[in-house]
């Protein structure tokens, strides 16, 4: 494992890639974060380097040692399951293509728990979908969290409100307890240390679900 690394994170606007950034920014092994993007983002940081591109026509990516995979949306907000498909597997598995071709040899990638390519759930099979198309690389690592309901709400970051995670969140939160620990809710930070923790020295492919994301995920005293 290298002790210095370059990373590339594509989705620092979302939930979780807007805490991956945070915490890539803090680790002092990272000397520099490249942050794919839209639009502008909000942070700024000696480390941070934004590259605004259109997904559908990336530039040559930089040489980096890493890449967190947290481009996301909704079925709404995308307006159609093409659109969605564009975004949740199009993306993301463009990024990771174009980093492995300058050299990558590293992916995370936020999945969702259940994914399944051939589920007869649309959600499930794109994310499935994606995860398969990713174990196609020949990565030295792949790790892939599938995180069951976030216990997160997205005011802050001016995305449209959902309903069904405001209905859904405080349910889960009761029966979690009682739920398979697979699909126990999980706070988007533990998914984001989760992964920013495990890439840089995982082998193989990695499978983390809710429970071993909380575990793994949870803020160092």
């Amino acid at each position: 494992m290298n002790t210095q690394r370059t990373v590339l994170l594509a989705g620092a606007t979302g939930l979780v890639g807007g805490l991956m950034i945070e915490a890539l920014l803090a680790d002092p092994q990272v000397t520099a974060v490249h942050a794919l993007s839209r639009r502008a983002l909000r942070t700024s940081h000696a480390k941070l380097c934004v590259h605004i591109v259109d997904f559908q026509q990336l530039p040559t990516l930089p040489q980096v040692d890493e890449v967190y995979l947290a481009l996301g949306t909704t079925i709404k907000v995308a307006g159609s399951q093409a659109a969605f498909r564009a975004v949740d597997l199009d993306a993301n598995l463009a990024v990771a293509v174009a980093a492995v071709a300058a050299g990558a040899r590293r992916v995370g990638v936020v999945s969702a728990a259940g994914a399944d390519s051939t589920s007869s759930v649309f959600y499930n099979r794109t994310k499935g979908e994606l995860e398969d198309a990713l174990k196609t690389l020949g990565l030295e690592a792949l790790v892939i969290a599938r995180p069951s309901l976030l216990l997160d709400t997205r005011e802050h970051l001016d995305q449209p409100a959902r309903l069904g995670e405001r209905i859904a969140i405080p349910v889960a939160k009761l029966l979690a307890p009682i739920l398979p620990a697979t699909y126990r809710p999980v706070h988007a930070r533990a998914v984001a240390l989760a992964l920013v923790r495990s890439v840089p020295a995982a082998q193989g492919i990695v499978e983390l679900s809710s429970d071993a994301l909380i575990r793994l995920g949870t803020p160092a005293p």
